[in-house]
């Protein structure tokens, strides 16, 4: 078995004698190539001539901004920061509070679900509870509450490709009832303050993960996973929550200001049935990819709880943030853990930059699953476009090998650690991984 496991590692990363670099993802079976020569173009996308800002439109810029509050669905929830820097979540605020305070991040529901609330209500017989039923009620008795619904509503129905004649001629009656899932529904999304840096004088200067002070970013991903775990409760039928972040246009984002989103299914994803195959006849797997990223010299950084690694086996170039210790979904973890995690996540952000488009995909154990798999986040760099070599093989074209990604990333590090903007941590050649560091 020992021999089989040794191989199984060796395999995972080949390099041939032309240059090639052949990657095998362990959890997915998915095949990479790096190709000699294709891996020299620009990672950031060019953000195009500088315009200045004017103070005046300080959160104007996009419908998630904080003086816009009222173009998006009635918010579930905000943190907001108290004037002695402590924090505090506010939950349900009617129409009429939402200018009281500043939220640092909010949840909303999103306008335009993945899996809408009438999809749940149509084959899961999915209605509001009793305590969503109330907060819909006490949400439209103001004025303002109303107005808002109604407005939102309205503007979803315009973008589905209602005429407006045809929504003028929809009662009151029907206007609540596409609202129900702005109460009840499964798409949420965690949006951040900023639009652009606190101090911009241009529009290049856009509010990433990694321009948060990790403070922020630890409250963002605490707040994102509390979130997932309400939304398991959401209906009986919900077997996945589905969490991720898109960062610019060419990653999928519709607006260019930080947030994350999470999407309730009622199956499990491909990725995990895949997983748990490979993971019921090898469950040695997690243990299997820290050791080729130990002995490939893959490892970025880590701390006590946490580890970067440049990832193999993925379409895109990939940085794998995986906590340590035994396997725990997010909202499991204690706070010491999440800043752990949190604190790496966000200085492989801020390493990353702004002007690169990405996506964050976490992925985790459904509750209902007894097999043990670990909660992790990959960071994937978004650029270049699959193709149609990789649609008729299925081999991937990777234009950068796992050690050219870390190679990339690890001066950056250094210097964001030096200059204070990141946790202390320990970097490249000072890390040292445990082989028991996933487990207790």
């Amino acid at each position: 078995m020992a021999k089989e496991h040794s191989l199984h590692r060796d395999n995972a990363i080949v390099r041939l004698a032309d240059g090639t670099v052949k990657q095998k993802n362990l959890l997915t079976g998915t095949e990479v190539w790096t190709v000699p020569g294709r891996g020299h173009r620009p990672l950031s996308v060019h953000p195009g001539d500088a315009h200045p800002l004017n103070p005046a439109e300080d959160g104007l810029h996009c419908d998630f901004c904080h003086r816009r509050y009222l173009e998006t669905p009635p918010e579930k929830a905000r943190l907001v920061r108290n004037e002695d820097g402590t924090w505090r979540e506010l939950r349900s605020l009617t129409a009429d509070e939402l200018g009281a305070t500043t939220a640092e991040f909010r949840r909303i529901p999103n306008l335009f679900e993945i899996v809408s609330y009438t999809y749940w209500n149509l084959n899961h017989g999915h209605v509001p509870s009793e305590a969503e039923h109330r907060r819909m009620a006490e949400y439209l008795s103001s004025d303002t509450g109303y107005d808002h619904v109604m407005r939102v509503v309205r503007s979803r129905l315009a973008a589905s490709g209602l005429t407006a004649a045809e929504i003028d001629a929809m009662s009151d009656s029907e206007f609540l009832q596409q609202a129900n899932g702005f109460f009840s529904g499964g798409h949420d999304v965690i949006v951040a303050r900023r639009h652009f840096v606190d101090g911009a004088t241009d529009d290049t200067q856009l509010a990433g993960s990694g321009t948060l002070t990790p403070e922020e970013h630890f409250r963002y991903l605490d707040f994102t996973a509390r979130a997932m775990a309400d939304l398991y409760g959401l209906d009986p039928a919900v077997r996945y929550v589905a969490a991720f972040q898109n960062w610019l246009k060419p990653a999928g984002a519709s607006f260019d200001h930080l947030h994350k989103q999470l999407v309730a299914i009622d199956e499990h994803s491909v990725q995990t049935e895949a997983e748990l195959t490979r993971l019921r006849t090898d469950p040695d797997l997690y243990d299997d990819i820290l050791t080729v990223a130990v002995t490939r010299q893959l490892v970025i950084a880590r701390n006590e709880h946490a580890v970067a690694m440049a990832g193999f086996g993925h379409r895109y170039p990939t940085v794998a943030i995986w906590p340590l210790h035994a396997p725990a979904n997010p909202w499991d973890v204690d706070e010491e853990r999440m800043r752990g995690v949190s604190d790496i996540l966000h200085a492989v952000h801020a390493a990353t930059g702004i002007d690169v488009p990405c996506n964050e995909e976490w992925y985790h154990r459904p509750p209902d699953v007894v097999t043990p798999m670990r909660w992790r986040i990959l960071l994937k760099w978004r650029i270049s476009t699959v193709a149609g070599f990789e649609g008729g093989t299925r081999i991937y074209l990777n234009t950068m090998d796992p050690w050219a990604v870390r190679d990339r990333i690890l001066p950056r590090l250094r210097e964001l650690r030096d200059q204070g903007a990141i946790a202390p941590m320990l970097i490249g050649e000072e890390c040292h991984i445990d082989p028991d560091a996933l487990r207790d």
